[in-house]
């Protein structure tokens, strides 16, 4: 990477993954997301970066993660939205995709999703009943009655139009992201995503993704 491209210069897409002691699965994520930015350049000609959002590691995390040409962007405040917010704020790009560090989700799915970017979506969301779910990754009770409970309650109030609004993996302008002002530190900022962004009408698209 160029000093240019160091300073935020000529990144299209920032790959951005939040971060809490994932040195185990770290290596397979960053493999991983280096193969979805290859693919993205090759397919649409854009730049990515790899951006480790970490929320305090304290297990040699930043340190692989630089190893490996990635950017750690450090994130004080704690919490998965807390240290996703923080990951988009910093990444360079005027696209964002976003997916966890554990190795639960493939990151050449979000390929497809920057393409729905560059057609004129402004959000992207990953489908697992789409793309399919790993036996055992994700509990019952979520596939069949929580995860489909609270997407319809999204869609009946705010017309999201998805069939899964908590999949990790997702994409986004860093237009709309700014746009959205989103603030949950937890878990609910997959949900504060799709509201806020059917609150404003933005564009919203769905590819398939799968769950490891």
């Amino acid at each position: 990477m160029s000093e240019g491209q160091q300073a935020g210069d000529k990144i299209d897409v920032s790959i951005i993954m939040p971060c809490l002691n994932e040195i185990q699965s770290l290596p397979h994520c960053i493999a991983n997301a280096q193969d979805a930015a290859r693919q993205i350049g090759e397919r649409y000609g854009l730049t990515c970066e790899i951006v480790i959002a970490d929320n305090g590691s304290t297990d040699g995390s930043q340190a692989y993660a630089t190893s490996q040409g990635a950017r750690v962007v450090p994130v004080p405040r704690r919490g998965y939205g807390a240290a996703l917010i923080g990951g988009c704020e910093g990444g360079y790009g005027r696209y964002l995709l976003m997916g966890d560090a554990d190795g639960s989700y493939n990151f050449t799915d979000g390929v497809a999703m920057i393409g729905e970017l560059l057609a004129g979506a402004e959000q992207c969301m990953g489908s697992r009943f789409k793309g399919g779910i790993a036996p055992g990754a994700m509990p019952r009770k979520n596939r069949y009655i929580g995860n489909p409970v609270l997407t319809g309650i999204l869609n009946l109030f705010y017309r999201s139009g998805i069939d899964d609004a908590h999949c990790g993996i997702r994409a986004i302008t860093k237009r709309a992201f700014l746009e959205c002002g989103l603030s949950s530190t937890g878990m609910e900022f997959a949900s504060e995503m799709v509201v806020k962004a059917s609150l404003r009408g933005l564009h919203i698209e769905q590819v398939a993704a799968t769950l490891s």
